[in-house]
């Protein structure tokens, strides 16, 4: 039996405690002593700027005509991967070009209306085939939509082309919802 006075060996798992059942303090090794706190700000390793007023950030340069019919075009183009191609195009470029902003807006509209017109032949796809035995599902649920995209498809290029030449490109059936 061990003696519960005598300390133990630290591997042994037990930490040999000082009298009074406090374990002994670690070394700190060679820390010094820490300064108090005094009016002396510290040395900064850096250089200061130069003081003066901060200047805010500076607007984006215009585009130039070549960029502007360039990222106009692509609005429309973007149409054929989704809607954000052209929701990216004009919060980028809306304030940095008349025309980026005139064409984006009009894809971007047409992208909502198409994922609408989607959206709905889905929902009567699925309504109808229900009562059809799949018959509707078939005509509104997957033939529709395939020609909604091929829709899209035809008219995000004929705008990619229309802008692309110089001119500008109106959907024909799309309601505005960005002004």
């Amino acid at each position: 039996m061990t003696d519960p006075n005598q300390p133990s060996d630290p591997i042994g798992g037990v930490p040999p405690q000082q009298p009074g059942g406090v374990p002994p303090q670690q070394p700190t090794g060679n820390v010094p002593p820490q300064q108090p706190y005094s009016n002396v700000p510290p040395q900064q390793p850096y250089a200061q700027p130069a003081a003066g007023p901060q200047q805010p950030y500076a607007a984006a340069a215009p585009l130039d005509p070549a960029q502007d019919k360039q990222w106009a075009s692509f609005a429309h183009l973007g149409g054929i991967l989704w809607f954000l191609p052209s929701l990216i195009i004009w919060l980028v470029f809306k304030d940095r070009g008349r025309l980026t902003d005139q064409e984006a807006k009009e894809a971007l509209n047409w992208q909502i209306t198409w994922i609408i017109a989607w959206v709905a032949s889905q929902i009567i796809g699925i309504i109808v085939g229900s009562f059809t035995f799949g018959i509707g599902y078939l005509i509104f649920g997957l033939l529709i939509p395939w020609a909604l995209y091929i829709l899209n498809l035809v008219f995000s290029i004929l705008g990619f082309v229309r802008v692309n030449s110089g001119g500008t490109y109106r959907y024909p059936m799309n309601f505005r919802f960005i002004k």
